[in-house]
């Protein structure tokens, strides 16, 4: 889907706020209420927006400390790859999981309470699937975090 400069706007707003009522949007991007709803009814149909959610406090909901697991594995076929993925899958407490180039070859965000708690999803970890290395970083400070992803990379239409 190509975006015009208005989506590119529309977007920008409700990645900084996704309950902004429609007709605020329309005013800040100069659109009336209903083409500016079509707009995003179109984007949300097309994929471009994926869902609406909100942005928890990681420290009010308890998990407030972030590790960074960088997996290194000997099996590199299409069934280990679907087995770790359901296990990953099932932990709460991974919050992203990639495939990477490189040394890692795959590399999860974590968020728990504790260091105690990490060590609990290690243990639970590698008694469900076999994995060559495990190496673990603790975050000290989160110097940038957001939702938000660029727009002036996204294709530009009429």
């Amino acid at each position: 889907m190509a975006l015009d400069k208005l989506d590119r706007k529309i977007l920008q707003l409700l990645q900084k706020d996704a309950t902004m009522p429609v007709a605020e949007i329309g005013r800040k991007v100069g659109l009336s209420t209903t083409p500016c709803w079509r707009r995003i009814q179109k984007m949300e149909e097309e994929g471009v927006i994926k869902r609406r959610v909100a942005v928890l406090d990681p420290e009010k909901v308890n998990a407030g400390v972030t590790v960074f697991v960088a997996v290194k594995t000997n099996e590199h076929n299409d069934a280990w790859l679907r087995k770790f993925a359901a296990v990953v899958e099932d932990f709460t407490e991974v919050v992203e999981f990639y495939r990477m180039s490189g040394d890692v070859d795959y590399l999860l965000r974590v968020v728990v309470p504790s260091i105690q708690a990490y060590d609990i999803f290690y243990k639970k970890l590698i008694s469900k699937i076999a994995l060559s290395d495990v190496s673990s970083s603790f975050a000290m400070e989160q110097i940038k975090y957001t939702t938000a992803l660029p727009l002036e990379f996204a294709v530009v239409g009429d």
